[in-house]
């Protein structure tokens, strides 16, 4: 993070204003980036990246993702979250045309205000969640049990905290939780931390699928190898976007696929050690509009 002052001797919470952490982002993008138009993809993550995990906006964020898309430019919501999850933050966006990653990369949407609702489902990779499952309750029985329910919200085992669940939620047995394919399977244990989610994982040798820790007591079990890249590549195809003009920015686990598959991937200040180390570059943190920053420097490639 970026603590001095500049020439004027300004300074906001420790960090440099905005304009001024944008110019030197300019300065570090790379060259072989396309200015901000339609032929370049940036792919964002909601929770901890453009929203804090209050679920707070800044004018800041917002303001710089309108004027990206203004320019252009192909931004691509790209999340854990599930589909009804989603379209309320595109909504606040401003984002009503174009696509979104939901799920981890199970789903994608296509935004149009045109369409009933504003979106239409486009793909889905669903799995067989009983094996998982099964494994995992056997491991830990007290663990709260979470099938998303595609479009209308969860089935679960029992109740999940208050707010942590969007949309219809219905509490059934486990036999039924586990009697259709899913796209995504979620394990809450509030006494796990996310090293104790690592260590039950690799104890219980989960195979054929996909897996994220969130950054509360929180696992995501994906369908094999589908993630949030899988589904940007298929999307970057679908756009006819170059492979070279894509930029991700993610806090999370489950964003780590995503930041090295893009040309130019960036870590928040609150990301992880691990997600950091993979990242081409570290902005600042979601309370200092870390986002904000990398999206005004790509808007100064167009000056």
């Amino acid at each position: 993070m970026i603590g001095d002052v500049d020439g004027a001797g300004r300074v906001t919470n420790g960090v440099l204003p905005l304009t001024e952490r944008a110019r030197r982002w300019r300065a570090a993008l790379p060259a072989t980036l396309p200015g901000a138009g339609e032929d370049l993809l940036v792919a964002l993550d909601i929770d901890g990246t453009l929203l804090t995990h209050d679920g707070e906006l800044s004018t800041a964020v917002a303001g710089a993702v309108a004027d990206l898309r203004d320019a252009g430019a192909q931004v691509v919501l790209s999340t854990g979250r599930s589909v009804q999850a989603v379209t309320p933050v595109a909504e606040r966006l401003g984002l009503e045309r174009g696509w979104a990653v939901c799920s981890n990369g199970a789903v994608c949407i296509r935004l149009d205000p045109e369409l009933d609702g504003g979106h239409e489902i486009t793909d889905v990779v669903t799995f067989d969640p009983a094996p998982t499952l099964r494994l995992l309750r056997d491991e830990l029985p007290q663990g709260l049990f979470a099938v998303e329910d595609l479009g209308r919200g969860y089935k679960v085992t029992a109740p999940f905290p208050m707010g942590e669940l969007t949309g219809e939620v219905q509490v059934v047995d486990f036999e039924e939780l586990v009697a259709a394919p899913a796209t995504r399977v979620t394990l809450r244990a509030p006494e796990l931390s996310a090293a104790d989610f690592d260590a039950l994982v690799q104890r219980v040798g989960l195979h054929g699928v996909g897996y994220a820790v969130g950054w509360t007591a929180w696992l995501d079990i994906s369908p094999d190898g589908v993630n949030k890249a899988s589904a940007l590549e298929m999307l970057r195809g679908r756009m006819d976007i170059a492979p070279g003009a894509t930029v991700a920015m993610g806090d999370g686990s489950n964003d780590l696929e995503m930041l090295t598959w893009a040309a130019h991937g960036v870590a928040m200040g609150n990301a992880g050690a691990n997600v950091q180390a993979v990242a081409d570059a570290v902005t600042d943190t979601v309370e200092h509009d870390g986002a904000a920053v990398v999206l005004r420097a790509l808007l100064l490639f167009n000056r």
